[in-house]
């Protein structure tokens, strides 16, 4: 017979109890990856320990206890030092016979969100992808012919005339570079996926920046050691996080800049892949977050779109790079973005058929 602790484990959703005394007598796995905080830390420590002391949640808990009630609560904030979660249906319920200990359950709406607004971008990504081979081939070679034409013009007039000629050469040059980066997108979608150890990835992006453009920021790693390897694309990956990190570096602050790498275990999130009737696991989590300004909120809804950037002289394209990996990766992107915090979460799947199970 199955008994209370394996169900508690099965669910999705986070549930944890609390005593008389307001200590934490049960949580689950589901609420050590909403909550990022490991059972052996929160088993037998105050409720007030990993919540802020005047959240609401303890005087929902009052009122069960007193009454002997069901409660439920929509759009409760979640704000503790480790994660921060805007919007959460919080249902709690007396245990047992007496008053004495409350279950406390904890469902994200967000992922749904994240996921939708991942549909999007997936859109978006493929979109470029084909504008990129139509750039290719429609303005690479008379580019070519014009940049000819230019030189043969600059070779045989005045200096006067010789610097337009120089002119033309160097704007067909800039606009073949600016193509040669589209073709990025254009590549096709098929993957040799083989299995990635996330951190090894992070730790080279992380080489990588603080030797070049992230020299002056200070880095932090949170990650989970059990995580198991992604299937994917070593290289990709490392672009898609090289992106990010590039996009956090520049947002950053002069004085006091500090970017957060963290890696979580969600448990039991799952998408489907469209036109192939299966269905993966998206338990692994990468947040790359940064202190800088913020996203503007005008350009929330388009910041996976091509050329769209809020950055003076950004070109648009390393965020639909992002999507466009993600996508090929069956994974989902998404943000969130306020005054010195701007978080970018990428979650990634195991395939279920290759027993990703945790």
């Amino acid at each position: 017979m199955t008994g209370p602790g394996a169900i508690l484990s099965a669910l999705n959703a986070a549930v944890l109890t609390v005593d008389r005394a307001g200590a934490v007598t049960s949580f689950n796995p589901a609420a050590e990856g909403l909550l990022n905080l490991g059972a052996p830390q929160a088993l037998g420590q105050p409720l007030s320990r990993i919540l802020p002391e005047d959240h609401p949640l303890f005087g929902m808990i009052d009122v069960v206890r007193e009454q002997g009630v069901n409660l439920t609560e929509y759009e409760v904030a979640i704000e503790t030092p480790r994660v921060k979660l805007p919007v959460v249906l919080a249902q709690l319920s007396p245990v047992g016979d007496g008053p004495d200990s409350v279950a406390v359950m904890l469902v994200p709406m967000t992922l749904a969100r994240e996921i939708d607004r991942h549909l999007a971008h997936r859109g978006a990504a493929r979109s470029v992808g084909g504008m990129a081979a139509v750039l290719a081939h429609e303005i690479k070679n008379p580019l070519a012919g014009i940049r000819g034409a230019a030189q043969l013009i600059e070779a045989n007039v005045d200096a006067g005339d010789r610097e337009l000629a120089a002119l033309i050469r160097d704007e067909a040059d800039r606009v073949a570079a600016l193509v040669n980066r589209m073709e990025a997108f254009a590549g096709p979608d098929g993957l040799e996926r083989k299995p990635v150890n996330i951190h090894e990835v992070l730790n080279r992006v992380r080489k990588v920046s603080q030797t070049g453009f992230a020299s002056g920021i200070a880095f932090v790693e949170e990650y989970d050691p059990s995580l198991p390897p992604v299937p994917g694309d070593h290289d990709r990956l490392v672009q898609v996080f090289l992106n990010l990190v590039k996009n956090a570096a520049d947002a950053c602050p002069e004085e006091g800049g500090e970017i957060l790498l963290r890696t979580v275990y969600r448990h039991g999130e799952r998408l489907a892949v469209s036109g192939s009737g299966r269905r993966v696991h998206l338990p692994l989590e990468v947040s790359v977050q940064d202190n800088g300004a913020g996203i503007p909120e005008e350009l929330h809804r388009t910041l996976f779109d091509p050329f769209v950037t809020g950055r003076q002289g950004g070109q648009g394209l390393g965020l639909a790079l992002v999507a466009k990996i993600v996508d090929e990766h069956a994974g989902a992107v998404a943000f969130e973005s306020e005054p010195r915090r701007t978080v970018f979460r990428v979650l990634l799947p195991i395939d279920t058929e290759e027993g990703g199970a945790r």
